[in-house]
């Protein structure tokens, strides 16, 4: 019988000394974040999936935000606490499709503890095709995960959150960001500096893949995304819609006239303009534009780019700007034209 004892108190104790420091280190360095420590050694953040710790953030923190910025990964990199006339939350994740728009703000909508006034949209020329914006995506098996009342202490157990709270740990410490996207404690991205050489080499490495993936054969301007748009609007009704396009480096954006999808272009700002009156572009010959040293890849800005966004932005339609052309349905057939005319002083 005390030998049982004995085996039994060992047993447990062997339990509680590795699970209690494995779920205090992971609630200490939350990289899922689920909880709300914040402190020197967990202030650099992978990215484990966008989706869901965007989201648990959203769910299980406290949530006073009026506006929501809907984006894919490049407008990750705008830091929503630029917006000085607004409190505006990131929602912005890789790869998001126009139609996943709808269940991310009312996720949000849902969630916050104020009414949210307005919907900031970072939209991309690339997403418009048949191939990116034809598919309908939504936040479900995200929200799903939520139905388990022990969801986030069970990731506390997890070693693959561990694995994770030390990489951030290391990154913390060293205050280095060694990742093409590393997050702090208040949603704001950062990107490591790299090289001019590795910088042209990524840029030739995506302008191949965008004309193997995304343009020539694969891109078909999707005749329907204009009415995606529309039903978005009509489904949030009381949210002021902002749109802006992300601006590409001229490298990507030569990749796409070269292969023959200029009407496309302009067909979709045509549409923007149609569907909310007015769009900031910044997809066009500018200061920004034509320095690739404002990106690391051709396609994703750094974020001293993703400021300037913000600050034209937060300026408003009329405010005099070299970066950032408000577009309307007075002034884009100019626009168009003085963007082809930017064009054809490259060749």
């Amino acid at each position: 019988m005390n030998q049982s004892r004995r085996f039994t108190a060992v047993f447990f104790s062997i339990v509680f000394l590795t699970l209690v420091p494995l779920a205090a280190l992971n609630y200490l360095m939350d990289p899922l974040w689920t909880f709300s420590p914040k402190h020197a050694w967990n202030d650099r953040q992978d990215v484990i999936n966008e989706r869901q710790q965007k989201t648990n953030r959203i769910y299980f923190q406290p949530f006073l935000y009026d506006t929501i910025l809907l984006g894919s990964s490049r407008s990750t990199y705008v830091d929503q606490h630029e917006f000085k006339s607004m409190k505006v939350y990131n929602y912005s994740v890789s790869n998001m499709s126009i139609r996943e728009y709808d269940t991310f703000l009312a996720f949000a909508e849902k969630h916050s503890e104020q009414p949210i006034q307005r919907v900031i949209l970072g939209v991309d020329f690339f997403k418009s095709s048949v191939q990116e914006s034809s598919q309908p995506y939504s936040l479900t098996n995200y929200e799903k995960q939520f139905e388990d009342p022990l969801y986030r202490f069970k990731n506390l157990l997890s070693l693959d959150t561990l694995k994770y709270s030390l990489k951030d740990a290391r990154m913390s410490i060293t205050n280095e960001v060694s990742l093409e996207r590393v997050y702090n404690r208040e949603n704001v991205a950062d990107a490591k500096e790299i090289s001019q050489k590795v910088r042209e080499e990524q840029t030739a490495q995506k302008i191949n893949r965008f004309k193997q993936e995304f343009y020539g054969s694969h891109y078909v301007y999707n005749p329907r995304y204009k009415e995606y748009l529309t039903i978005f609007n009509k489904r949030h009704p009381n949210v002021e819609k902002i749109v802006y396009t992300t601006p590409i480096s001229m490298e990507l954006f030569d990749a796409l006239v070269e292969t023959g999808h200029l009407k496309d272009y302009e067909q979709w700002l045509r549409d923007l303009v149609d569907a909310y009156g007015g769009v900031y572009n910044f997809m066009y010959p500018n200061e920004v534009t034509n320095d690739l040293n404002n990106y690391f890849d051709g396609h994703h800005f750094y974020p001293e780019t993703g400021t300037k966004i913000a600050k034209r932005i937060d300026a408003g339609p009329d405010a005099e700007s070299s970066f950032g052309v408000y577009v309307t349905k007075e002034n884009i057939d100019q626009h168009l034209q003085d963007v082809r005319n930017a064009l054809l002083k490259r060749k």
